[in-house]
Parts: structure tokens; sequence; C-alpha cells
């Protein structure tokens, strides 16, 4: 088998996993549904799935858990002399208008049902913290003055500011689209609220990174 149609087959199982897993949490509840259930719906072994996802609720979180990086792969990818505030601000608006997932701006059936599943499982609200967590880190690595050591204060807040900034615009637009609002009715207050917090992170963090 070549590595082409391994990686395609590979694709084919997670995603089938996911979807058999999704049906029976709108069912039956998450906390009410077995890895076990899961596998056999799935036609699997329950080490396929855990072969995929280490745990239950990864089935749920594992496309979110895609861009943990996003912020540090956009400092690291903008182009020689772009403010890393400008950088995220063109990142996020392309995305706005792509309807990209991670703007929050999607009205995706599947993807609706799994942020309706996240805000009614404790266990993956907690889980979704920490990827925020995870990503500011990550970010303060890639902005890290050497010179200033290991606990670069300044690459800490400036991350601290961005990751949140991002997240905020992120839940802003779940909570409407969640709430019912369509996704075109939402996008112009989306832009326009993303205006809003690179300008007022611009003021503050300025041309800072543009080395």
């Amino acid at each position: 088998m070549s590595d082409g149609l391994r990686e395609r087959k590979k694709l084919q199982t997670r995603r089938a996993i996911f979807g058999v897993a999704l049906e029976l949490f709108r069912e039956r509840g998450f906390d009410n549904v077995s890895v076990a259930e899961i596998a056999a719906k799935a036609g699997i072994s329950k080490m396929t799935v855990f072969n995929y996802f280490p745990t239950k609720e990864d089935i749920v979180l594992g496309p979110m858990e895609e861009h943990v990086g996003d912020p540090a792969a956009i400092a690291e990818g903008r182009a020689p002399g772009e403010p890393i505030v400008a950088a995220f601000r063109r990142t996020f608006l392309e995305r706005l208008e792509g309807r990209a997932p991670e703007t929050g701006l999607n009205d995706d059936a599947a993807l609706l049902q799994v942020l309706n599943l996240i805000s009614e499982t404790p266990s993956m609200v907690v889980r979704t913290f920490s990827f925020r967590h995870r990503s500011e880190q990550m970010l303060v690595e890639v902005l890290r003055d050497p010179a200033a050591g290991p606990h670069d204060l300044r690459a800490r807040l400036i991350a601290g500011h961005l990751t949140g900034l991002w997240y905020t615009l992120q839940g802003e637009n779940v909570r409407r689209i969640i709430g019912g609002e369509r996704v075109g009715d939402v996008y112009p207050d989306a832009v326009a609220a993303a205006n809003l917090g690179f300008d007022l992170l611009a003021d503050g963090i300025g041309d800072y990174g543009a080395w």
C-alpha cells in the first residue's frame, strides 16, 4: 500500500470514528456513551479507536487541538518587517472571510454540535482552557528574546494579549452563532470587533517584533 493511500485510509477511519461518536453523543449524551460502544458502531476494535484518539474527549476536541499552534505559526510566518499585531489582524480577517471554524464564524451542523457538546461537558471545557494556555506558551517561545533569558516578561505579556484577543473574538462569534444568528449577519460585526481589538493592541504593542 502506498503512503498516500495509507494516509487516506487513516483519515477515513478517523472521520468515521468522529461521525459515529457524534451521532451517539447526540442521541444519549457524552457521559452515557463508552468507547467500546463507539468502536462497535464503527465496526472497529476498541484499541483502534484509542490508536486514533487517546481519550473519549479527544474524539470531540481533536479538530480544535489541530489549531493550538496557529498563533506561533502566524508569528513565525509573517513577512519580514511585518508588525506582529498586523500579522494577527490580517490572518484573523482572512479566516473570518473564509468562515474558518477557528474564528468561531461557522455554522456547520457538526461543528455546532461539537460546540454545544463541549459547553455541556465540564471535562471538555477544562481541556479547551488548556488549549489556550498551550497556544500562548508556544507563541512565547517564538517571541522570546534570547538576551532576556527564559522568563522574558515582555514576550509573555504580548503573547497573552494576542491569544487572549483571538479567543475572545472567537468566543463572541461562537456565542452569537450558537444563539441562532446567521453567519452572514454576524460577519460585519465580527470584522468590526476584530479591527477594534487589533487597533487597541496596535496602540499598545506597536511594531514590536518587526524584526
